[in-house]
């Protein structure tokens, strides 16, 4: 287990937001709540989990953008390439971008089938076969 991820903590400028835009996805990637309170949320799979805490309002005028320094993207394991679709169907019906659109789904190169959006607060997602 030495070097496995624990925990990956993401400050969000609007805690009910995230909280809608994440759980959806992560219950779809096989995730499960793991803990609740008032200003945050995680989500747990195996021995790994995320967590989402609502920004403090003196920082929140601070915008996030995935290319200053710090937290580029986030990606995740699909189980095939049928997943990737199933999840980019549900992306558009849902309204949420899909970047790099004119190379999905090998926007990564040909050999990287995956696709790639953003959360409310711009954090890049890739869900990648």
């Amino acid at each position: 287990m030495k070097g496995i991820i624990h925990h990956i903590e993401i400050n969000v400028s609007n805690l009910k937001r995230a909280r809608t835009f994440w759980e959806w996805l992560l219950l779809e990637l096989g995730y499960q709540l793991f803990q609740e309170w008032d200003l945050g949320f995680s989500f747990k799979l195996n021995d790994t989990y995320l967590v989402f805490v609502q920004t403090e309002k003196m920082y929140v005028k601070n915008n996030y953008h995935r290319k200053n320094t710090g937290l580029n993207h986030i990606a995740f394991h699909a189980d095939n390439k049928k997943a990737v679709d199933d999840l980019t169907n549900k992306l558009k019906e849902k309204g949420i971008k899909i970047l790099y659109e004119n190379a999905h789904p090998f926007a990564g190169g040909e050999n990287h089938y995956a696709v790639y959006f953003e959360s409310p607060d711009r954090v890049k997602v890739e869900i990648v076969a």
